[in-house]
């Protein structure tokens, strides 16, 4: 069992955090109801598992379904079905996944965990952040506009401050 993402390590497999980091990074914003789409997303990342290795870790990550926007099933979190305030899904998501920010202008580039960038953008815009006027995102770097080059300034110190909170 390999488990490579080739956009970025091409030849380093992934660990179980990083693979399990990487699945739960899918469930967040994909519709995935079944453990064959899960296991067509991770080769679609590059990650190259059996579907014992995704049973194992939809089991270990205590993922479920339910019910999606379309009627069908999806798989969730846990603790994805009570209502959560978004500013706390966010500094979850940053110190989870984030690494770094740096302000350039009033743009701030956040460099994250491959997969985790459209989660965090999503969680950014949500949480309605005085510094945040809207975000773009890629696989591993989120761009956050600010109204200001001062707000950037100010973001990118409290953006880097909540990932480095998460070790």
């Amino acid at each position: 069992m390999t488990c490579e993402h080739p956009a970025v390590v091409p030849e380093r497999a992934l660990s179980k955090p990083e693979r399990q980091k990487l699945v739960l990074s899918l469930v967040e914003r994909r519709s995935l109801g079944t453990q064959q789409e899960l296991l067509e997303a991770l080769e679609a990342e590059g990650c190259r598992v059996t579907q014992a290795t995704v049973s194992r870790d939809i089991r270990e990550l205590g993922l479920r379904k339910a019910a999606n926007a379309l009627g069908g099933e999806r798989y969730v979190r846990p603790e994805s079905e009570r209502r959560v305030d978004p500013r706390e899904t966010l500094r979850a998501l940053l110190e989870r996944f984030a690494r770094r920010a740096s302000a350039a202008g009033n743009i701030v580039v956040l460099h994250c965990d491959i997969g985790s960038a459209p989660g965090i953008a999503r969680a950014l815009d949500r949480a309605g952040h005085p510094h945040v006027v809207g975000s773009l995102a890629g696989d591993d770097t989120v761009l956050v506009i600010a109204p200001t080059a001062r707000d950037a300034a100010a973001l990118a110190r409290e953006l880097t401050q909540a990932a480095q909170a998460g070790g």
